[in-house]
């Protein structure tokens, strides 16, 4: 469980490192257009979508999870590097592409990982995950600081390799997990597009997490707007990633008295809160005191989500449920609140961005709204959470 640990600390050090101040060093350093930024910062979620599942197939077939995962941390942490040496924008976009491609290995090869050993030996997915969060957040800080150093704002690329070398190396050590019966991903495919429920998840899956992915493409420069520097952004991200710990670590004992989806309910609320705040264009100081809320939102969220999955999907295809989770959160949904914000960004400004985020955040809760009460016309039997 320390390697996991570890793997999750280093690994979001390196997001951490790289995401947040991208389309700041963007903007800043490659003199990109909004839609240019919002264009590269989507290209990820898009490549995301594609090579989630195959990587999953590979996974099955190969029966060597973490081995999957070490190389394609590495070679992640490679291509990160390709920002270093090229400026016209279609390279750019080239080098966005490569890194996606391996980078979309790492979340849902690591958490099919996770998921099932800590079910095998009754533990907490949310304890393993916090660490995650405690690397992204004092990435943010560290690189916020080191990009007014000498240094400079390359410092993130450097930063994301190395990160990405320590936890590939990690994955060498993670427990082979191989699902169980070889069960291959898109055999269960079919199975899943018949079940309502897992289908409307998905959707407020893409909704709700959608906007909070996207959030850590535009909120450097809402920090910037608001009269932030690198290092102010930095002292956002920390305090926003950093209070994402205990809600995760609170997780189990709220949604085994709250539920699964009221507590998915409560984080969209939290989530809606925050992004109609941004649109009011709040003082420097209010956003720092309230980025607390996304700790409250996704701390709660994302342990949620992979629970409910594992509740409503038979235990043949939970890896295939959970790869296709993903690949809808972190890919499609991600993408498209990129990219939509990328238009509004250069059309309206970066208040507006956070206006349409409130939107698809709202939909996203009226959908938890109707899937509450079809699991309570519907009563699924439970299976054990790990919790």
């Amino acid at each position: 469980m320390i390697s996991l640990k570890v793997f999750y600390l280093f690994s979001f050090f390196a997001v951490g490192s790289l995401t947040p101040l991208l389309s700041v060093y963007l903007a800043n350093e490659a003199g990109l257009s909004g839609l240019e930024i919002g264009s590269i910062m989507s290209v990820g979620p898009v490549v995301m979508i594609i090579f989630q599942p195959i990587w999953g197939i590979v996974c099955d077939w190969s029966g060597k999870p973490a081995k999957i995962l070490a190389v394609t941390t590495f070679l992640a942490g490679v291509f990160g590097l390709g920002y270093l040496l090229f400026d016209p924008y279609l390279l750019l976009v080239a080098v966005a592409i490569a890194l996606a491609i391996f980078q979309s290995a790492i979340i849902p090869v690591s958490d099919s990982i996770t998921l099932q050993y800590t079910t095998r030996i009754k533990s907490n997915y949310g304890k393993i995950r916090l660490f995650g969060s405690l690397g992204f957040g004092v990435a943010v800080f560290m690189m916020g600081k080191l990009s007014e150093s000498f240094i400079g704002p390359a410092v993130i690329f450097y930063a994301f390799f190395a990160g990405l070398l320590v936890a590939a190396i990690l994955a060498l050590r993670l427990p082979e997990e191989p699902p169980q019966g070889r069960v291959k991903v898109f055999s269960g495919m079919k199975e899943l597009f018949t079940m309502k429920r897992f289908l409307i998840f998905l959707a407020i899956t893409f909704l709700l997490f959608g906007p909070n992915l996207a959030n850590n493409v535009y909120y450097g420069l809402f920090v910037e707007a608001r009269g932030g520097t690198y290092t102010g952004i930095g002292i956002a991200f920390l305090l926003a990633v950093l209070s994402e710990i205990p809600f995760m670590r609170m997780a189990g004992s709220w949604i085994h008295r709250i539920g699964l989806l009221p507590i998915t309910l409560l984080a969209g609320a939290a989530s809606l809160v925050r992004w109609i705040l941004y649109f009011s264009e709040p003082s420097l100081a209010m956003v720092y005191v309230t980025s607390v809320i996304q700790g409250f939102s996704l701390g709660l969220f994302i342990p949620a989500a992979l629970q409910y999955i594992r509740k409503v999907v038979p235990a043949h295809i939970t890896v295939t449920a959970i790869t296709l989770y993903s690949a809808i959160g972190n890919g499609l949904g991600n993408w498209f609140s990129t990219f939509c914000g990328g238009i509004i960004l250069d059309d309206s400004g970066i208040y507006a961005v956070y206006l349409f985020y409130g939107v698809l955040t709202l939909i996203g809760m009226l959908l938890t709204i109707w899937l509450m009460r079809l699991d309570n016309k519907q009563k699924v039997p439970r299976r054990t959470a790990g919790n």
